[in-house]
Parts: structure tokens; C-alpha cells; sequence
């Protein structure tokens, strides 16, 4: 059973910090309203060496009309599905998640389930993790595991640099923090990117690292990610196309 624990954490990162890479448009100018642009996205995953994980995952954004959208994963591979996404409001440049939908199956892993619903008039969050019930009173600008991800992506296009977000995950709440640490060449399919080199950051005693590449000519998509776990093994994912609506 071990040797499957590997790919599957990869699995997770296609469906979690891996689609940082949102195709929005806005303007760094603060007068001008930030709007968000449909569109859709694709990732190939390799782990130590090179090997293929022979998985793909989508990422797709589209409009649901007054504000309302609709930011959907979906990761097919022959170790295991994922089926992630997130209703949400879009006002002044922040996600305000309604509607949030995570589910895992596949061969050898047992399935996981999890939702929450937001009730801003309330004030309260109610959800299930597996068969666990929970009810949490919302912060402001409370954010779940698949919104802080957009958040992300708009506020390195505002020029942000060092964020820091509380994400409800699980019935309870986790602090994420990102920083851009350096700009850094890549170079693709013959084509140089100048991109902003950004860190998930954790504690000084962690062996484990997340490492994003976003490429500002191509309106902050994420080129590719890097993920070194404590063994020092190795899992990466690459851009693979992207369907930006104009």
C-alpha cells in the first residue's frame, strides 16, 4: 500500500495550490475595478526523474451571472479522481465563497468527502468532513480550500508580495502565508519566461517545500510548481495549454 502514498499527494496539489494560476484580468490601479475573465486551464504531473504520473488536471472558471461564479477542479488519473469546486461572489477584488464541494475516490484509497456552506447573514459556516459534522462562526474575509487560491493569483497581480490568508478547511481554521522570493528564467518549449518565483511559507523547522513559478507575460499563470517532500523526492507540474476567454 505504501508505494501509492506518493502520486496521491500530487494528486492533492493538482487540486489544491497547484491551480493557483488563475486567468483573471485587473489592473494594478486601485480606481479601476478588478474583473474576472473565463477561462480554463490544463497541468501534466511528473515525480522524481521525470516519471510521468500519467494524470491530468483542469482547471476552469466561467460566470454564473450577477457577480456569482463557478471555480471548478477536476483531476482524472489511474490512481485516483478528484472533484473540487466553489460557488462564489466576486465584490471588490475578493472572494466571498459560498458553496464549497471536495470529493476523492480511486483505486486503493478509501474516499473522502467534504462541504461546507457559508451563511454571510448568519455569520456561520456549516459543513461535513468524511462523517463528521461542524459548524464554525465566520472571521472576516474567511476563505475555503479552493478561493484562497483566486485570492492568490489577484493579489500577486496587485503587486502583493507577501500574503497571508485564514482558510476554513476541515471545520476548523489554518493561517497560509506566500511570499514572492525572486525573479526567475524559465525556460519552455523553446520559450523564455521572466517569472515571479513564489514560496508556500512554513515553519523553520519544516523539511517539506512548495515552490510556484507565475509568468507575468501571460497574465500570472502558473508555469510550474515544485514540490520537495521531506525524503527529497520530487513532484512537479507544468502548464500544459490554457483557454483564456478575450
Amino acid at each position: 500500500m505504501q508505494r501509492y502514498k506518493k502520486p496521491t499527494r500530487i494528486l492533492f496539489l493538482l487540486a489544491g495550490l497547484v491551480f493557483s494560476s488563475l486567468a483573471v484580468s485587473a489592473s494594478t490601479d486601485s480606481t479601476t475595478k478588478a474583473e474576472l475573465t473565463p477561462y480554463e486551464a490544463s497541468y501534466t504531473a511528473s515525480m522524481s526523474k521525470g516519471v510521468s504520473l500519467n494524470g491530468r488536471g483542469v482547471r476552469t472558471l466561467s460566470s454564473q451571472g450577477n457577480n456569482v461564479w463557478l471555480y471548478r477542479t477536476d483531476v482524472d488519473s489511474f490512481i485516483a479522481d478528484i472533484n473540487e469546486s466553489l460557488i462564489f461572489k466576486w465584490e471588490n477584488g475578493h472572494v466571498i465563497p459560498l458553496r464549497y464541494r471536495y470529493r476523492l475516490s480511486g483505486f486503493l484509497i478509501k474516499d473522502r468527502q467534504q462541504s461546507i456552506d457559508f451563511n454571510w447573514q448568519t455569520g456561520i459556516a456549516k459543513g461535513k468532513y468524511r462523517d463528521d459534522s461542524f459548524e464554525v462562526k465566520l472571521e472576516k474575509g474567511t476563505l475555503d480550500p479552493l478561493g484562497y487560491q483566486l485570492q492568490l493569483h489577484q493579489d500577486l497581480k496587485a503587486g502583493k508580495r507577501d500574503v497571508t490568508y485564514r482558510v476554513l478547511d476541515k471545520g476548523d481554521y489554518d493561517t497560509d502565508r506566500f511570499a514572492v522570493i525572486a525573479e526567475e528564467s524559465l525556460s519552455d518549449h523553446g520559450r523564455n519566461m521572466k517569472t515571479l518565483k513564489a514560496e508556500k511559507v512554513r515553519d523553520q523547522d519544516s523539511k517539506r517545500q512548495t515552490l510556484m513559478w507565475f509568468d507575468p507575460e501571460q497574465n500570472y499563470l502558473l508555469a510550474r510548481l515544485l514540490q520537495v517532500e521531506p525524503d527529497g523526492s520530487e513532484y512537479e507540474l507544468r502548464l500544459k495549454d490554457a483557454q483564456v476567454q478575450d
